[in-house]
C-alpha cells in the first residue's frame, strides 16, 4: 500500500462516499481514485465498503477501523516532514487558514502580508467558510489553522487559544430613523425593523436571537449573507438594519452609513484560534500566530503545542486596543 491510497481512502470517507468530490478535494481523477481503491482492496484481501451497482453504500465495519488507523499515519507522515522542515530551516511551505469571511476579509490581511514579507516562498491558502465547516476543515486536516468566533464557551476540540474580543455594530443609511440616535439603539427599537445580518443569525441558538428572547422580543431577520460587505450592500440598498461585526467596519463606510453603538446590547464574542493536537507546526505558522495575536507568549505556544506546558492564556484583548497595535505595528 502507499501513502497515496490512504489519502484517496480517507477523501473518500470525508466526501461521503461520493468519489468525484473525493477527486477534487485531493486533486486526481475520478478513475484514478477508483484504481487505487481496488488496488488497496485487493491487497488486504477484502472490501472497505459494501457496494451498491457501481456505487460505494457505506463503509465497512473492518473499513472503519483501516480508515481510523490511515489518519493516524498520514498525520504522522506530515509531522515528520513539518519536523524535518523545521530542523532544515526550509524557507517554502504552505499554510492553509479556515475562517470565516469576516476574519478573512478584515483581520488577517495584515498579518498575512506580514508573513509572505518574511517568508517570500510560503504560500497562504485561505478558505473562507460558514462557522460550522471551519471547525470540519480542520478536523479533516484540510487546514493547519482554525479561526472562529463564539459569544460562549471555546470549541470543544483541539488546541483553543483567545486571539481577541469584539462587539457588533448597528449600521443604518444616513436617512434612516435611528441615524439621529446620539446612543445605542435599544432591542426594542431594533424590533421594528427588517434586520440584515450573518447567516448564522438563522439558527435558534444564535446569540442574537438569544438576546431578543432574553426580552421577549422577536427580531425581524430579513437578509442574511456569511460577507460583511454584502451585509453593507443590502443596508445601503435601502432593504433593512445591518448587524455586524465592529471590525468589519471601514472608515470609508461613514460616507453614506450610520454606525452606532451595540457594546452591552448584544453579548461580546471572542475569536479562537484552534490547532489540531496531534500536528506539528512549521515554524512559519508560529510566526504568523504571534504577528496575529501579540499578547501570546511564542514559547509558552511551543511548549502547549508540544503537551510540554499548561494551557495558561492571558485574557484576549478587545478588537479596538489589538487594531491600533496593529496599525502602528504596519506602520
Amino acid at each position: 500500500m502507499t501513502l497515496t491510497q490512504l489519502r484517496y481512502l480517507i477523501a473518500i470517507a470525508d466526501s461521503d462516499l461520493n468519489i468525484t468530490l473525493a477527486a477534487k478535494r485531493v486533486h486526481a481523477t475520478q478513475p484514478g481514485i477508483s484504481k487505487q481503491l481496488k488496488q488497496l482492496e485487493d491487497e488486504l484481501g477484502f472490501q472497505l465498503f459494501s457496494r451498491k451497482g457501481k456505487s460505494l453504500d457505506r463503509i465497512t465495519a473492518i473499513g472503519a477501523q483501516i480508515i481510523e488507523r490511515a489518519r493516524v499515519i498520514l498525520t504522522e507522515s506530515a509531522n515528520i516532514r513539518a519536523f524535518a522542515a523545521n530542523q532544515r530551516g526550509e524557507a517554502g511551505g504552505e499554510l492553509r487558514i479556515a475562517t470565516t469571511h469576516t476574519q478573512a476579509r478584515f483581520v488577517l490581511p495584515a498579518a498575512v502580508a506580514g508573513l509572505k514579507q518574511r517568508h517570500p516562498h510560503v504560500s497562504v491558502h485561505l478558505k473562507p467558510s460558514a462557522d460550522a465547516d471551519v471547525l470540519a476543515q480542520l478536523d479533516r486536516g484540510e487546514a493547519d489553522i482554525a479561526i472562529v468566533s463564539s459569544t460562549g464557551t471555546p470549541p470543544a476540540s483541539g488546541l483553543v487559544v483567545p486571539l481577541y474580543r469584539w462587539d457588533r455594530s448597528v449600521l443604518v443609511p444616513r436617512a434612516h430613523v435611528l441615524a439621529s440616535l446620539q446612543r445605542a439603539p435599544t432591542l426594542a427599537e431594533l424590533a421594528r425593523y427588517p434586520l440584515v445580518s450573518y447567516e448564522s443569525s438563522l439558527q435558534p441558538e444564535s446569540s442574537l436571537r438569544r438576546a431578543f428572547a432574553a426580552a421577549s422580543l422577536q427580531p425581524q431577520i430579513a437578509i442574511t449573507a456569511r460577507d460583511a460587505d454584502l451585509i453593507k450592500t443590502y443596508v445601503r440598498a435601502g432593504l433593512g438594519v445591518g448587524i455586524l461585526a465592529e471590525m468589519a467596519l471601514l472608515a470609508e463606510d461613514a460616507t453614506d452609513l450610520r454606525v452606532l453603538s451595540a457594546d452591552g446590547l448584544l453579548p461580546t464574542c471572542t475569536t479562537w484560534l484552534v490547532l489540531r493536537r496531534d500536528r506539528v507546526l512549521r515554524d512559519y505558522a508560529l510566526e504568523f500566530i504571534i504577528a496575529l495575536a501579540p499578547h501570546l507568549d511564542s514559547r509558552g505556544l511551543r511548549r502547549a503545542l508540544e503537551g510540554s506546558g499548561e494551557e495558561r492564556w492571558p485574557q484576549a484583548p478587545h478588537w479596538r486596543d489589538l487594531g491600533v497595535k496593529q496599525t502602528r505595528a504596519a506602520a
